[in-house]
Parts: structure tokens; sequence; C-alpha cells
């Protein structure tokens, strides 16, 4: 219980933004609803919260059409019992899923995750956050720089390696991403590492020789290390709001996408992007970032989002 109860907190802080714009201050869930008769300009005026956090479209008509339903069937007639239903029904929103990163078959080794996104959503700090939780638990660590178009990407890689005290792999400036990728994966079969984290160049969907890239990437760790790359996480910046948003659902369709890392949650007062993304794809949501430090990453549990999101 106690352990349950630091990753609340952990959460509360991370999400104080967000809490402080959906459920506390003057236009918050809490302030609205607490000790008020349900009516429907009531359920309006909570529609329009639940829309101001990013929750998103489809999830705020859900419940508002669950709660206009239980309040004419006199199931809920107060605001205070508003709060408990949002709550259960955002818990139910998750399926059962497994949200653990993807790795080789047991016995085997490197796990290969590759990392992708577009420029500027935090991809190389989140690497360091997950080369950090992963050295946490014992695991070897090896990066491969395999970002050769951004001028200072690669050295900003080294720069996080050199503080984790972890090895990386790199070509030269403008060179050949799959030939970096090919020689990471030699790296990390002959040092015996447990995981190799492959850096990509930022990119967007509409970009195709850079998507091009990331197949030809894929296509050589896949012929070097059977069957990787065994994850491949795509950085959101959860700031971002609605962009985030449609970025999951295009790289969904063309990068092979098998879990989100959000970074940046500690920054936006619409964490709510978190239950739009799993409204709008099937890709989980398996880390977030909540804060400046390679610490500040938790691997994502939907109870304990919801939890500290209503947390007085």
């Amino acid at each position: 219980m106690a352990f349950l109860g630091s990753l609340v907190n952990k959460f509360k802080q991370g999400l104080e933004k967000t809490r402080a714009a959906l459920v506390g201050g003057a236009q918050g869930l809490r302030n609205l609803l607490t000790g008020r008769r349900l009516d429907e300009a009531l359920i309006d005026d909570l529609e329009r919260s639940l829309l101001r956090a990013d929750v998103g479209v489809k999830t705020t008509t859900s419940l508002i059409e669950s709660i206009r339903a239980e309040f004419r069937s006199g199931a809920i007639t107060t605001g205070d019992q508003v709060i408990d239903f949002v709550k259960a029904r955002l818990r139910d929103l998750w399926p059962a899923q497994d949200r653990a990163l993807l790795g080789a078959p047991a016995g085997s080794r490197p796990t290969v995750v590759l990392v992708t996104g577009v420029n500027g959503v935090g991809k190389t700090t989140s690497i360091a956050k997950l080369c950090q939780l992963l050295r946490s638990q014992g695991k070897s660590v090896l990066l491969g720089a395999c970002d050769t178009f951004r001028a200072g990407a690669v050295r900003q890689l080294e720069i996080w390696a050199e503080r984790l005290n972890v090895e990386v792999v790199k070509g030269a400036q403008g060179g050949d991403p799959a030939a970096v990728a090919f020689d990471a994966c030699s790296a990390a079969l002959a040092r015996g590492v447990d995981v190799l984290i492959l850096d990509t160049a930022g990119r967007l969907h509409t970009q195709d020789p850079l998507m091009r890239q990331l197949t030809k990437i894929r296509s050589v760790v896949a012929k070097q290390i059977p069957g990787a790359p065994h994850e491949t996480l795509l950085v959101l910046d959860a700031t971002s709001g609605q962009n985030a948003l449609r970025q999951a659902e295009e790289f969904q369709k063309s990068a092979g996408v098998t879990g989100i890392f959000l970074s940046k949650l500690d920054g936006t007062a619409k964490g709510g992007i978190v239950i739009a993304i799993k409204d709008a794809t099937s890709i989980p949501v398996k880390f977030v970032g909540l804060g400046e430090t390679p610490e500040d990453v938790q691997a994502f549990d939907p109870g304990v989002f919801v939890e500290a999101l209503f947390a007085e």
C-alpha cells in the first residue's frame, strides 16, 4: 500500500497543472460540482471543463451522455456523485493491457528499442529517462545514435550518456542512419548488453524520405537480431495537446509503433490528452515523463493516473 501511495504521489506532483485546471481552482470540477444539485446546466458546464483539459471529444461525449442518462433516471442527483462516477468511468476506459516494455525472447538478448517522434517532443531526454529506468532495474544499456541528420543530435545523446555512464555507438554527421543501427546491433551482440536503444531522426509522417529511412533501419535491425526491434516507442509531447493525438494516429499507420512515451506531462494543464490518445488509438501509453531529471519517469498505470488526477 505504501508503494502504491508513493506512485500516486509521484503522479499527483507531475499532474499538478492538469489537476489544478480539471479538478481544483475556480473552474475545476470540485468547485463546479461539490455541494450542488445536478441539473442540465451543470452537466453542460462539466462538459466544457472536460474539453478544456483535452480529455477529447469522444471520451467527453461518452461521459456526458452517461451522466445525462443517470441523471434523468434519478440514479445521480448531486454533483458530488458525478465526481465518483467520472473517476469510475475513466478507470474503466482502459482494458487489461500489457504495458511492460516488450523484450527479446527469454534467454536471448539484446532487447532492441527503437525510438521515434517529431523534433522538439523531448525524444533524447525521454531516451535518457528510459535508460536510467532500465539501469535502476539492473540492466545494461547501449545507445545507438541513428539521428545523423540534425546538427548536434549525436552530441546531445552523448552528453546524456556521459551523465548516465553508458556507451554510445555513433557515425558521421549526415551519414547513413541504417549503418549506425547495424554497428550498434553488432556492438550490442558482441558486448552481451541487455538493452539496445536506437535514437532516430525526428520526422513527420508526411516526410517520405525519413519514413523510408526508418523502414530501412527496422529492416537492418531485423536481419542482425531476429525479431527486433522488439519495441518501437513513439515519443509525444503532452504539452502539444491535440497535435500529439494526431501524431499518434498517423505514426500508428506508418511506423509500426508498439508503445508511447508521453513526455512533459508535468508541463501541461491538459494532461487529459492521455485519455484522448487511448480513445484515438490502440497504442498503449507505457511511460510518462513527470519532470526534468532522468529519474522523473514512471511506467504508466491507468488506475494510478486517475486516482492522482482527482486527488485533493
